[in-house]
């Protein structure tokens, strides 16, 4: 998951902050609609996007990406304003913008949305995709247009790759699911990710990602998992010597609309945007894996061991997890095992 974004409070001054920008790059705004004239003197609708990542990171990148996409297919007459790093608010706070219509798109990792809507916990659950392919077939095809459906005053555009999530550690490698008994792990605020790192006999310790590297330096915690690019891009590597590529989860990222905004667009408008979502989804799946190449690179040259493990272990240990789910999300994941590749 993308949590290494630069963060601060979404306060009001703030949000002003982010309307002057608009403002200053041309935009005018009627009833929350940023409106501008192109060229050839035709009416702009400029879609506001928040999320909190650096503008390094390839979601990111596959948003410029989008931008360009949008003024392709509408000749111009769309167009997209990016608000990165938390310039507009935290990635919690961009996405309750979006759910509430004050702003027009966010970014969240599906974890953040399973407490709202527990069906998106099968997305998250351990092994519950075979591969790669399997992975993306999933989310393309009709289990995932469903599940985007599901979020109250949103839906989603497409997703994003965050890539598979293992175990690092400071002091002790892990090699079996034994390995972590007793061990300190970091993880995200979700009862699945705590609930994984206690089905295999560690003691889950939610912090958050920012003060993360400290906890890893001083000892608070053993560990943490995590996908490779936030291994690197938070400098864990400098503290974690041993990264087990265990790859227990494969939690997608989501491009949230908000439902005013869409029930605003006519049938084209719609239409471009879908588009112009999904190839940046096929972008960003390309800058994901140059990411992934150099973090390994980096953590290398940092003198990280890479620990290479029975994957069918650690499955073996979370299977009950993964297969004693409510019926409303067990009904999900017998969907995604039916899905072939």
């Amino acid at each position: 998951m993308g949590e290494h974004g630069k963060i601060f409070s979404g306060t009001l001054s703030a949000f002003c902050a982010g309307v002057l920008v608009a403002a200053v790059i041309g935009g005018v705004i009627y009833a929350g609609v940023i409106r501008e004239r192109n060229n050839a003197g035709k009416s702009v609708r400029i879609l506001k996007l928040g999320h909190g990542l650096p503008t390094e990171h390839p979601v990111h990148e596959a948003m410029v990406y989008m931008k360009e996409r949008l003024k392709h297919y509408s000749g111009g007459t769309m167009d997209l304003a990016i608000y990165p790093s938390g310039m507009i608010g935290s990635e919690a706070e961009c996405l309750k913008q979006t759910q509430n219509g004050h702003i027009d798109l966010s970014k969240t990792s599906s974890a953040v949305l399973e407490s709202s809507v527990p069906e998106l916990v099968a997305l998250g659950l351990p092994y519950v995709f075979r591969n790669e392919k399997h992975f993306w077939k999933v989310l393309d095809g009709p289990v995932g247009r469903e599940l985007g459906e599901l979020t109250k005053g949103m839906r989603a555009l497409c997703y994003y790759d965050s890539g598979q999530r293992s175990f690092y550690t400071t002091k002790k490698p892990v090699r079996t699911p034994d390995d972590l008994k007793g061990m300190k792990i970091r993880t995200q605020q979700s009862r699945l990710a705590m609930d994984i790192v206690s089905a295999l006999g560690g003691a889950p310790t939610p912090i958050p990602w920012g003060e993360l590297y400290t906890a890893l330096s001083q000892g608070t915690v053993d560990g943490a998992e995590n996908n490779l690019p936030s291994f690197d891009t938070g400098r864990h590597m400098e503290v974690c010597k041993y990264f087990t590529l265990n790859e227990h989860t494969r939690v997608p990222d989501m491009l949230m609309v908000s439902r005013k905004t869409w029930d605003s667009l006519t049938a084209q408008q719609r239409e471009w945007l879908e588009r112009a979502a999904h190839e940046s989804s096929l972008k960003q799946r390309e800058l994901w894996k140059e990411a992934d190449k150099i973090a390994v690179e980096r953590a290398g040259k940092q003198g990280v061991q890479f620990l290479e493990v029975d994957k069918n272990a650690f499955a073996e240990k979370l299977r009950p997890l993964r297969e004693n789910q409510p019926e409303r999300i067990m009904k999900y994941v017998k969907r995604i095992g039916e899905v072939k590749e």
